[in-house]
């Protein structure tokens, strides 16, 4: 096997390399051997990063086997080769020729090892100027409205009159599909907000414009991707009966009605306007950190470092965008992309600059919340995601199992991590 050796610059470097046909063949006919030998086996995980990344691939014949084993043993030889320690190896090899030739396979590897960056920095020259948000009176009061409204129970419109957009309405209904009822489709004294499209769609559409005890015949047609196998797709009528419209008529704003709020008997009207002062002013702050301060913070460090980027590490970020941008497009977009190299290497150009600079600022994050000691565990993650769904209005336990089921945890606690150092730098809770 020989190896050669290129520096790119302080932190990348290409190997390349070539394999005799004959020296794959016998490794292939060895594995082939061993496989009929042991046919069942369990190998321990590597934990060589440069070797995980080659044992994610399936190999389906002996002599694939062979051409990943002998590419394992090129990387290896090769950072051994260029003196680097494993351990500073940084992400995946970037792969840049893999080809089979008459007597030799070549071998062409992007290797990158983790850039020094220099931590001694001052921040206050960067610090964007800023004073904290405080809650205006006028929105205390149209809270304590809207809560008031919220809280209060559902209670039969006054004055009849048809439906509209956002009604809450109350009605019977049973379902056919080709004459015959099916399974779910009946409820009796059923509560739906028109417009929730809690519903298939058209359903609620339909039901605007009704009049009370008014009955009526609803078609409408189940998607075709409904996780029913027997409704997927079908045209069904619904027979529907409106029995009334239902409102919710603000409560008395005093401090029982605070008391009720925060479940506490201490609790005063002025405790509510305080906590929700506190509350309003906490969403103002977070709307300007993250649409003017931490953007400012980020391009402002960008400016306070200089080092060599990991070129194996941008070309995948580069894959990342690329990916995430084909995913948007059509199917057609997709066929002429795909047949257009210059066109796909226009698109990965188009990125490069994002990719640099996504990974110039994480690389920055990561070492200065090293240097200041920033960690974020899962509980503190899930606890900033309770948070979260607080002042959206979401379910906390229905997001934080949203990000498990997605595998976002990791990132999440990487955003954090970066919030924390941002809000350290600008002193936001000081």
């Amino acid at each position: 096997m020989e190896i050669t050796i290129e520096r790119v610059d302080d932190i990348n470097i290409i190997m390349r390399g070539t394999v005799r046909n004959s020296l794959i063949e016998e490794k292939a006919a060895e594995i082939e051997k061993l496989e009929a030998a042991s046919p069942v086996k369990d190998e321990p995980q590597d934990t060589k990063p440069v070797e995980n990344a080659l044992n994610n691939t399936t190999n389906d014949t002996f002599e694939q086997k062979a051409q990943s084993q002998l590419l394992k043993d090129f990387i290896n030889q090769g950072i051994e080769k260029a003196g680097i320690n494993v351990a500073d190896v940084l992400g995946q090899p970037g792969f840049k020729k893999f080809e089979k030739q008459e007597d030799f396979m070549h071998f062409e590897v992007g290797i990158s090892t983790s850039p020094v960056i220099d931590t001694n920095v001052e921040y206050a020259d960067i610090i964007p100027p800023y004073a904290k948000p405080k809650a205006d009176s006028k929105d205390i009061e149209a809270k304590l409205l809207e809560l008031s409204i919220q809280q209060a129970p559902f209670t039969k419109l006054a004055t009849p009159r048809a439906v509209v957009n956002n009604d809450v309405v109350v009605i019977d209904f049973k379902g056919f599909i080709d004459g015959k009822p099916f399974d779910g489709g009946t409820a009796d004294g059923f509560t739906l907000r028109i417009g929730s499209n809690a519903f298939i769609p058209g359903f609620e559409e339909q039901i605007i414009g009704m009049n009370y005890n008014e009955e009526k015949t609803i078609t409408v047609h189940f998607p075709k991707d409904y996780n029913s196998e027997d409704l997927a797709g079908k045209e069904t009528q619904f027979s529907v009966t409106l029995h009334e419209i239902q409102e919710q008529k603000a409560m008395q704003i005093d401090d029982s009605f605070a008391k009720r709020l925060l479940n506490t008997q201490e609790a005063t009207l002025d405790t509510l306007k305080e906590k929700l002062g506190e509350q309003i002013a906490a969403q103002e702050l977070s709307k300007l950190y993250n649409n003017e301060l931490k953007p400012k913070v980020i391009k402002a460090l960008l400016t306070k470092f200089d080092f060599t980027l990991p070129s194996n590490i941008v070309e995948q970020e580069i894959d990342a965008m690329v990916n995430e941008q084909m995913q948007q497009m059509s199917k057609e977009e997709l066929a002429a992309q795909k047949d257009d190299k210059e066109k796909f290497h226009a698109m990965r150009d188009s990125v490069r600059e994002d990719a640099r600079t996504s990974i110039k600022s994480a690389l920055i994050i990561d070492a200065l919340a090293r240097k200041e000691g920033i960690k974020v565990g899962e509980e503190e993650v899930i606890a900033a995601l309770n948070y979260q769904a607080s002042l959206s209005g979401q379910n906390a336990d229905e997001l934080v199992k949203y990000y498990r089921d997605n595998n976002l945890m990791t990132s999440a606690k990487i955003r954090f991590i970066e919030d924390k150092l941002c809000s350290e730098i600008l002193g936001l809770y000081k």
